[in-house]
């Protein structure tokens, strides 16, 4: 069930009979149509998106990293307020992970958890430099995730493909850490190169080298940019990192020629509803700038960011678009064929996911109404 848009946690807030389908069909099968829908998601972490039993887990089996061990500790641990906050709070959770059997199990765990959603591609985030800080071996890391991948394809029926971004709160030498690594250790499926944490004293300019060589290896540069901080971040990421994609981007809705740019550029944004409240990047889902942004033409997608600390899922945030943000049926669908055309999925696979999407639509007469 989707929590309360701004604690994350809590009572169901898709309250009977405000379903916008109500004439068309009972509420209940808006659930049932959105989990049946072929999906990709883009912009999702692997340490976020760590389930609650997973992290309690780590957490008692290593008790000096300051998370805590029980539920409901865990779930007021998660309620974070502002972003610096929330940044603190996935170090403590990196922390926890501190061998390659702990990557390789996580990974597993959270692309089962994807694939439960009918998600049929992941691009997920992985920051291996948080992972080499801890001690692990940089063959590890690497071996840890081909293995993650390999299960997720024969027992998910998911494919994967893997962005490795920078902690941008350890800086430069972290840059140049993340790209060696990626250099030499990249495993199969690796489609782009990122940068997340704060924004806030995190300039982008720094980063232009250290993404021009991740570029020259036919990576995506899929830099966060304009969640917490204004338009010029979008504008740094797009002409100094070469932005393929923006993750969030959000702040692009308060400057008209940047939103123009990204239009004619068809630079796609990687939103993320719940994770905005949840990190007060806005104040609310009623105050989110999705619909200023879709107005003036800007491609977006939808995803759940880290959905294990936010207690959200990419269901859910389907869901925010439909009851929230007004997307009607056809617009839903029309949103999972967006992120299977602007992801870096192959050709071959990105040609069957569509094809997918167009079968599940046809069946459903509601995305006609």
């Amino acid at each position: 069930m989707l929590s309360v848009p701004g604690t994350c946690a809590g009572e169901c807030w898709l309250a009977p009979g405000n379903c916008r389908w109500a004439a068309l069909v009972d509420c209940s099968a808006v659930e049932s149509f959105i989990a049946g829908l072929p999906k990709a998601e883009l912009h999702v972490h692997l340490v976020g998106s760590a389930s609650a039993p997973t992290v309690l887990e780590l957490a008692r089996r290593h008790p000096d990293g300051g998370v805590p061990t029980e539920a409901a500790s865990l779930a007021d641990f998660y309620r974070f307020t502002d972003f610096a906050h929330f940044i603190e709070v996935y170090i403590a959770v990196n922390s926890l992970i501190r061998t390659a059997a702990d990557v390789e199990a996580l990974a597993v765990g959270v692309l089962a958890d994807i694939a439960r959603q009918n998600v049929r591609y992941v691009e997920l985030t992985v920051t291996p430099d948080s992972h080499l800080l801890m001690g692990l071996e940089p063959d590890a890391v690497a071996e840890a995730l081909v293995r993650a991948r390999t299960a997720a394809r024969d027992r998910f029926d998911l494919e994967v493909g893997w962005v490795f971004d920078i902690p941008g709160e350890r800086g430069l030498p972290s840059g140049e850490r993340t790209i060696d690594w990626v250099e030499r250790w990249a495993p199969e499926g690796s489609v782009g190169f990122g940068l997340g944490g704060p924004e806030i004293g995190v300039p982008r300019p720094q980063f232009a080298e250290v993404f021009a060589r991740a570029r020259a290896l036919g990576l995506a540069s899929v830099p966060h940019a304009g969640e917490t901080t204004g338009p010029q971040t979008i504008r740094d990421a797009v002409h100094l990192l070469g932005a393929d994609r923006i993750g969030h981007g959000i702040t692009a809705a308060g400057d008209a020629d940047l939103m123009a740019q990204l239009a004619e550029r068809g630079i796609a944004l990687e939103i993320c509803p719940t994770s905005n409240v949840c990190t007060r990047a806005v104040s609310s889902l009623a105050e989110h700038p999705w619909q200023r942004l879709v107005d003036a033409g800007v491609t977006v997608t939808l995803n759940s960011d880290d959905p294990g600390m936010f207690d959200t899922t990419l269901l859910d945030e389907y869901r925010v678009a439909h009851e929230v943000f007004g997307v009607p049926a056809a617009g839903l669908v029309a949103l999972a064929r967006t992120a299977v055309d602007v992801s870096y999925a192959p050709e071959a696979i990105k040609r069957r996911i569509s094809s997918e999407i167009d079968t599940y639509r046809a069946e459903h007469p509601v995305t006609r109404a």
